[in-house]
């Protein structure tokens, strides 16, 4: 184990190695998330258990879990792959012409959606403007780094 340089690099190393590109990078909504149907199905016990039927309750929690687990945008040199609950699509890169970024509202953040040749528009769920960069570079360069690095 030898020491690091402020490049996160060995000083024996050679700078002019070209670093790879990450083959796939996938987009998942945050991790705290999950803290919301936790709490929401702790909170419910005293209603679930007080009538028949009231355990039903806790389908809203479970949804919302299953959501949060299958919501993503995966992304790699051949194509963006969008998973949904209840389906997916993936997407090749030649039919993708562009991005659009949607500006944040009060109640929505930032949005960004590939736009189509065909003239369609995929929303890409999870993808937000700072994560742009990381998705040129799993793009394999079809995507300028809007960094300009």
């Amino acid at each position: 184990m030898g020491r690091v340089n402020s490049t996160g690099r060995r000083p024996d190393q050679d700078d002019s190695t070209p670093v790879e590109a990450p083959a796939r990078a996938a987009f998942r909504p945050a991790r705290l998330g999950y803290l919301f149907p936790i709490a929401l199905a702790v909170f419910a016990i005293p209603a679930a258990f007080g009538a028949p039927w009231f355990w039903l309750v806790y389908v809203v929690p479970v949804g919302i879990v299953y959501w949060l687990a299958r919501t993503r945008t995966v992304v790699d040199t051949e194509a963006v792959t969008v998973r949904r609950p209840f389906g997916s699509r993936r997407v090749p890169w030649e039919s993708i012409s562009s991005l659009r970024l949607q500006p944040a509202t009060r109640s929505r953040g930032a949005r960004v959606s590939a736009v189509l040749t065909s003239g369609g528009e995929l929303p890409l769920p999870a993808v937000h403007v700072r994560d742009l960069s990381q998705l040129a570079a799993a793009s394999g360069g079809r995507l300028p780094d809007p960094a300009g690095e």
